[in-house]
């Protein structure tokens, strides 16, 4: 079986994808606000290619069912309910209701995947759940592709290094072949260990976030397995794998 890394969306070929488990990982943020959302009891997440497309789709709800929640340039968009900073989505807020959503990289990544067996929402608040995920796809010799939404086409420190725990942690069987980039983001990982704020401070989105207000957002990220549950994309929409949801 192959188990690619892919530090962008464009490094990833249909081929990359199809038939294989596609994991999307956007630590910073939307990975982490999609499982804190499906965590709180959101019913569900659908995530839209930019804000006119979130408004369009809102009218075929009642107003009540609904958030519309997404960010541009880190910032929530004018107008919608939340932005993208996780711990913003408690259970107050988001239980029982279906979650419009918009983010500048990760929700792009999700919706440019082709013909995948299974996508999954990867984070370290979800860590260990969708890692038995993985394992199990392992043990049944399927190809799996983690894919890092990176930041407007670009490397990120903390999707490679999150990505990289999930290699770490995929047992190495004989027959096992890893690309380049599996390889890489296990090296990144190593070097920052569970020290997950260490990270964060030195990546440059990170950075970015800091000093746009969002310091929180930076803790909520770090909590591994803060939220665990496995967020599966079928038919457009992001929802819990549980027992009505089992694969």
């Amino acid at each position: 079986m192959r188990l690619d890394v892919f530090f962008t969306p464009a490094q990833a070929k249909p081929s990359d994808t199809n038939g294989r488990l596609v994991v999307i990982v956007d630590v910073l943020r939307a990975s982490t606000t999609v499982a804190t959302a499906l965590g709180n009891g959101a019913k569900t997440v659908m995530p839209l290619e930019g804000a006119d497309e979130v408004i369009f789709r809102s009218k075929e709800f009642h107003r009540s069912q609904i958030i519309l929640a997404g960010e541009q340039k880190m910032h929530p968009i004018v107008g919608f309910d939340l932005g993208n900073s996780p711990q913003a989505f408690t259970k107050k807020v988001v239980e029982g209701k279906t979650i419009l959503i918009t983010t500048t990289n990760g929700t792009r990544a999700l919706l440019g995947v082709q013909g995948a067996r299974d996508i999954v929402i990867a984070s370290y608040v979800n860590f260990t759940v969708v890692l038995a995920m993985m394992k199990v796809a392992a043990s049944s010799n399927t190809d799996i592709a983690i894919i890092c939404a990176g930041e407007e086409g670009g490397f990120t420190l903390e999707d490679a290094a999150c990505a990289g725990r999930y290699v770490r942690a995929i047992p190495k069987r004989a027959g096992l072949q890893v690309n380049d980039g599996a390889s890489a983001s296990v090296l990144i990982e190593k070097k920052y260990g569970e020290n997950i704020a260490k990270l964060f401070k030195e990546s440059a989105h990170g950075q970015a976030l800091e000093e746009a207000g969002f310091g929180d957002d930076l803790v909520a990220a770090a909590k591994v397995d803060s939220y665990p549950v496995v967020p599966i994309y079928q038919e457009r929409q992001i929802t819990k794998l549980g027992p009505e949801r089992a694969r």
